[in-house]
């Protein structure tokens, strides 16, 4: 069964644990608000606290997302799912390079996904992970009915 668009970020919500490395964690809290046209996230780290807002652009055919955190970083995203995969980026500038920057979901299950965090300094021919996170629904969280990619 095919997924409408605004529909696509439903197997992130609920309430996450995150792990990244050797011992990196927090927790991942996904919501929708605005009369749920909006997804906002809450994430939670030691010393490590940012949140981002997401919406589906039906003009574009985009997810837009913008994110903020507590080291003053902001960034913006579009993207949409790809062969599976949700896949948000941007161009960016890293230490006075141009570069892209994308996150990408895969491996999405009911209960467990992962998350990548990429860099490509060849136009997006090549990437490379920067960051992997390994996301599991907490039980309290545990949707009646799945729904993802």
């Amino acid at each position: 069964m095919d997924i409408q668009p605004e529909n696509q970020f439903d197997f992130w919500l609920g309430e996450w644990d995150v792990a990244w490395g050797d011992d990196g964690n927090g927790t991942n809290h996904i919501e929708r608000i605005l009369d749920g046209k909006i997804i906002q996230e809450s994430f939670r780290a030691p010393d490590f606290q940012g949140l981002s807002v997401s919406a589906y652009d039906p003009e574009r055919k985009l997810w837009c997302q913008t994110w903020v955190d507590n080291n003053g970083t902001y960034l913006d995203f579009t993207g949409k799912v790809e062969y599976g995969k949700m896949i948000l980026a941007r161009e960016a500038i890293v230490r006075g390079e141009a570069c892209k920057q994308r996150m990408v979901w895969y491996d999405i299950r009911e209960n467990k996904f992962e998350w990548n965090w990429e860099r490509s300094d060849d136009g997006g021919n090549t990437w490379r992970i920067l960051w992997q996170i390994h996301y599991t629904r907490k039980p309290a969280s545990r949707p009646r009915k799945a729904s993802g990619l």
